[in-house]
Formats: structure tokens, sequence, C-alpha cells
């Protein structure tokens, strides 16, 4: 708006200067001397093409051809301004007052330029040296200067920081008033964008303050999509704004595909429909938001945040909460919001992480109580930090499954897609974290332990394929349902019902998606049980060999009956181990026991075969082969052949 009360101004300079000559030369003629004086007292080159026509009384007008101004020279090659037509009327009577009362501006088919790099700004006209008569270099103003009607038609805005184009909007039509130099501005804008109308109103109460470079109180509301934005503060013509400001958003995913950004849809819980206030701070740069309040589809958050403006925005937030319900987020194809992928496997869908690399910053979140799809979490402290597609959530700490979660979930998207993490727990539920997690729910009790784990992948199934890391577990009194080690030890037969324990204690080792253990020690009032085996985080099977040992049996010596757990997770089969029993209860391996009896039998047959049988020798052809020189001997002899 300065811009154009600066232009007009230079325009009416120019065309009393220059008004004697206008009357004795031809209207083409007329065009060429306006656009050399709008040249010399702009310092941007001014063409105005076509014919000038003036009125005099009583509106002093000036109606041009199309019309051209030329760019700053840091602003590259493009014109600031083009029209194909420019009208401008000014009441005659008020100019030789030595006031200026604007009855009307109209442009054309406007293209309008605005860029700002750094402190520098495009629309900062300057007059020639010879310009003012004060010999200030800027023209002299009025003293009064009312606007009646602005009138853009048609025009195609284009806004410009620092070498990046953040709006280029064709079809904009501006209007704008100010009937009283001491009362206020007021300006409409219209434009249609992807099928939704946007409007706008401004109130600007101290234009004058406004145009010398001041404060002025300004309210402004606009409509898009079915939403709203309304502000109350009070800015300047730099573009600082500091106000309260309300964002009421119905459907977000209306207003994204509105912004050309179709496949954009918030999970219910973040926004779907989301309401905004705060007082806001915009400078040049930043953009600082206090007393934060949101209201995400009924999540209600308070705090404050501060955005960097950038090509890639940088952000600090704190946020506060009581309770959230975040069971919509990344949940899909469930009725009950746990997860689809227990029974069938782990999902082969390609996780989209380009959200990664939209900001940079810190999120802190302290909040009561958090429902998400797969875990109600109790008081939770939580920071997550981005930078450079790399997000980091640390947990200070979580309260989840009945005990606490600390450490940190790494989700890395620099060079393809890794997920990881370092945590340590207290107290968890085991039954209700494995059922969550992975769709396991035969062991419970609860549990204290460690975790570090890095995958890599795509997908949730590349990730659970690729993982590996440590971690140990140390449980105090636990159930194992589905196992009746009694049931097992003393009938061989698995039973229907449970193991109940007093302690448990591992560790293990994941490589390649499979977990690895063989320390376990689990103990029982009347037994003790020792485990080693794998367990596939990827293929979601077992192949683990469980040891139980009733101590009071076999007179005190106790008895052993291993059981092989083999299986998917969804269905595993419960079977004793025989060899492993009998070795246990002989006291050697059955491989040993055959051996010996090899090695007896090869002795054997040596003094009968009356040679030193090798290992490499096969005893069958050496049987066969003495059977052979026996039948021969004999039928030898029958025939009386030595």
């Amino acid at each position: 708006m300065r811009f154009l009360f600066r232009l007009i101004i230079i325009l009416f300079v120019a065309f009393g200067l220059a008004l004697g000559a206008l009357f004795l030369m031809p209207k083409d003629r007329m065009a060429k001397v306006l656009s050399d004086q709008l040249s010399a007292r702009t310092g941007r080159a001014v063409e105005i093409a076509g014919e000038a026509r003036v009125t005099l009384w009583p509106v002093l007008g000036i109606e041009t051809g199309p019309v051209t101004i030329a760019n700053a020279d840091w602003a590259g090659p493009e014109p600031m301004l083009t029209a194909d037509s420019l009208a401008v009327g000014v009441q005659a009577a008020s100019l030789l007052g030595g006031n200026l009362q604007i009855r009307r501006i109209e442009a054309q088919n406007a293209v309008l330029r605005l860029e700002r790099r750094g402190a520098q700004a495009n629309w900062l006209i300057e007059a020639g040296a010879s310009a003012g008569s004060d010999g200030s270099g800027a023209p002299s103003a009025p003293g009064n200067v009312t606007l009646e009607r602005l009138t853009l038609e048609n025009a195609r805005l284009v806004l410009i920081a620092d070498g990046r184009r953040i709006v280029d909007q064709p079809g904009v039509t501006i209007t704008a008033r100010w009937p009283d130099q001491s009362g206020p501005l007021s300006a409409s804008t219209q434009f249609s964008l992807n099928g939704e109308q946007v409007l706008s109103d401004l109130t600007l109460a101290d234009p004058r303050s406004y145009l010398s470079g001041g404060l002025s109180d300004l309210t402004l509301s606009a409509s898009a999509a079915g939403g709203s934005l309304d502000f109350d503060g009070q800015a300047n013509a730099e573009g600082a704004l500091q106000g309260a400001a309300r964002i009421d958003a119905p459907d977000t995913a209306r207003l994204m595909r509105a912004l050309d950004r179709s496949a954009f849809r918030l999970p219910r819980g973040l926004g779907q429909r989301a309401i905004a206030s705060a007082r806001l701070t915009l400078t040049d740069d930043r953009l600082s938001l206090r007393d934060l309040a949101l209201d995400l589809d009924g999540n209600r958050l308070t705090g404050e945040a501060d955005v960097t403006l950038s090509a890639k925005p940088v952000f600090t937030a704190r946020l506060r909460a009581d309770r959230l319900d975040l069971t919509g987020v990344g949940v899909s194809g469930t009725a009950n919001g746990t997860a689809a992928v227990h029974g069938a496997g782990w999902s082969e869908s390609p996780i989209d992480a380009s959200g990664l690399s939209l900001a940079d910053g810190s999120l802190s979140l302290s909040a009561n109580a958090i429902e998400t799809g797969f875990a109600s979490l109790g008081t939770t402290r939580a920071t997550l930090t981005i930078d450079r597609a790399r997000a980091v959530l640390r947990l200070d700490p979580v309260s989840v499954f009945q005990g606490t979660v600390r450490g940190q979930l790494v989700a890395n998207n620099r060079n393809g897609l890794s997920v990881g993490g370092d945590l340590t727990a207290d107290g968890v539920e085991l039954r209700e974290a494995l059922a969550a997690i992975a769709g396991v729910t035969r062991l419970s009790g609860a549990a204290s332990g460690r975790l570090d784990f890095l995958g890599v992948g795509e997908s949730e199934a590349q990730i659970m394929r690729s993982v590996s890391g440590s971690g140990a577990l140390d449980m105090g009194r636990g159930v194992i349902s589905g196992l009746d080690l009694d049931a097992l030890i003393g009938r061989g037969e698995r039973g229907g019902g449970t193991t109940v324990f007093n302690s448990l204690t591992a560790s293990f080792r994941i490589e390649q998606g499979d977990l690895f253990n063989d320390d376990l020690l689990m103990a029982l009032d009347n037994f003790k049980a020792d485990g080693a085996g794998r367990i596939g985080l990827g293929a979601r099977d077992i192949d683990y060999l469980l040891t139980p040992v009733a101590l009071r049996a076999n007179s005190g010596q106790g008895l052993a009956v291993p059981v092989r757990i083999v299986g998917p997770w969804s269905d595993p089969e419960y079977r004793p181990d025989l060899t492993q029993a009998i070795e246990a209860a002989a006291g050697v391996r059955a491989e040993e026991v055959e051996n010996r009896a090899r090695e007896a039998v090869r002795q054997k047959l040596g003094e009968e075969l009356d040679r030193e049988i090798q290992d490499s020798d096969d005893l069958e052809e050496l049987i066969k082969d003495r059977l052979e020189e026996e039948a021969a001997r004999g039928l030898r002899r029958l025939l009386g052949v030595d």
C-alpha cells in the first residue's frame, strides 16, 4: 500500500511539471513525456505504451495504455509491475488546496511482484535527486491524502522472500477505501484457490503512521475452505505483526487440498479439525507464539512456540496437556485400535518418512495421560528433536504398561530409513507390552530390563528382518500361560494350564532379525528351568529349548524333562524332547553313547576279521568281503581244490 501511494504522488508531481506541454502535443507523445518523468523520479525504467488521456475538471485524471515499471537492480529482470491499463483520478479542487483526494485508482490485469532480500524491498521506490521541491530527493506530499476507491481487477500477485517464491496467485481482485485521512483504511481481497473461494477483509486504523513506517492497529479476517483466520493487533509497512490470532479449520484436509497439498491428511487426533489461538509476533525471519492454545480433534494443548522462517523452517515448541487421545495415529484397518499385523505378519507397505525433511527443531511435550493405538501412557515427559531428517524422541520418563520407560527412539531418513533405540524399562507388565508389540500374550509379570536395537528398511517387515542389538530381562513372580510344567514332567503332557514362576532372568543378542538367548534361568517352587534358543523377530517364529528340572524327584537328584517350543508365535508347539531327557538321566549325550557303541563294534569286528579297522573303512564292505572269502574257501574244499 505504501508503494501505491508513493507512486501516485510521484505520478502527479510528474504530471504537474509536464502539464503545460501536455495540451500542445499528440496523445502518444504525451505518454512518452509521462514515462520519462516517472523514470527520472522513481529511478526505475517506466514504459507507457499507447495513448495517454487527460481530464482536468472536476476530476484531474490520467488514463494510460499498458504500463511497465522495472524492478530493482538486485531483484532480477522481471518488472515489478505490469498492467494492461492504469487510470488515476484526483479531485482537482482539493489538489489546488494542497490536498490529495483520490477518487479512483484502477488497474486491469496487473502483475505485481513484491520481493524482499534481507533488509531490501523492491517496493521502496526512492525519487530522483531533483524530484522534490525541497531538494530532499523525495517528492513533496500533499498535506491531506484520502482514497475513495482503489481497484485491481484480475491481478496476479507474486511474493518472493530471499529468492524463494512463496506466493504466486493469479485472478486476484483487490479493493480499498480510505475516505477520511484521520480515519481507517479498509481493504478486501478475493480469489479462487484450487476451486475454493478465498475472501479477506482488512482494516488499518492509522494509515498515516503505517505509511511513514510506524505502527498501526490492524484487524484482519479471512475465510477459505470452510475455515477462518482472525487477527487483531498492530502492524507496520515492513511486514511486522503483533497481536492476537485465531485459526479455525473444521476440515484441514480440505484446506490442504486448496493449498495444493492433496496428499496431505493428518491422522485423527493430530488435527483433522483444528482450532488454534495465540499471541503472535511476526518479523522478517521469525514467528513467535505465546499463550498458544490448540484443539486438535478434541485434544487440548497449551504452550508456546518459536519458528525461524527460512527455506526450511526451524522450530522450538513446548506443549502441555492433561489427556490426549492418539488412538487414530498410525493405526488403520482395525476396529479396536490394535495393529492388524499380529496374526498375518509384519506389514510390507512402504513407510513414508518424507515428513522428517520438512523442518528442523525440537518439541517438548508433557502430559498426564496419552491413549495410543497400542498402549495407554500415564505421566509422560518427552522431547522430539529433528535435525536434517533425523528424529530423536527422548523419554524422560514415560509411564507405560504399569511401569516406566526411559531412553530414546531414533528414526533416520537421511540416506534411507533406519530406526533404533536405547531403552531401559522398570516394572513393565510384560504381557501388556508383548501383546501390544508382537501379539504375544503367554508370558506375564512385572519386568525390568534394557534394550538397544537398530533396523533398516522401507517397511515394517524389512526393518524387523534386519534388526540387530542386545538386551537383558529381569522378572520377579510371573506366569506362563498354556504350559503346565507339573503335567509335562509328571505325565509327559503339555497340559492346558499355567506355570507360575518366582523369578526369571535372561540376556540376549539380536542378529539380522533373530533373537538368540542361551542363559535363561527360571526359578519355581519345585522346579528350576534353563533355556536357550532362537526367537525369530522377522519371521515371527520360535525354536527354543526349555529344560525344567523337578528338584525333589529321583531321590532328590532331580529329574529333567526338556521341552522344545517350535513354530509360529501365534500357535507354537510344545513337546518333550526325549533325546535330551535320556541324555540328562544317563548323564551322557546320545551322541557319546552312539560313538562308544560304534567303537565297540569296530573292535569286535577287527578281532573277527583279524585286522585293524580304520575310521575310514566301510564296515559293511569289510563284512561282505570276508563272507565272500569264506564262501570261496568252502567251495574249494568241497571240490577238493587247494
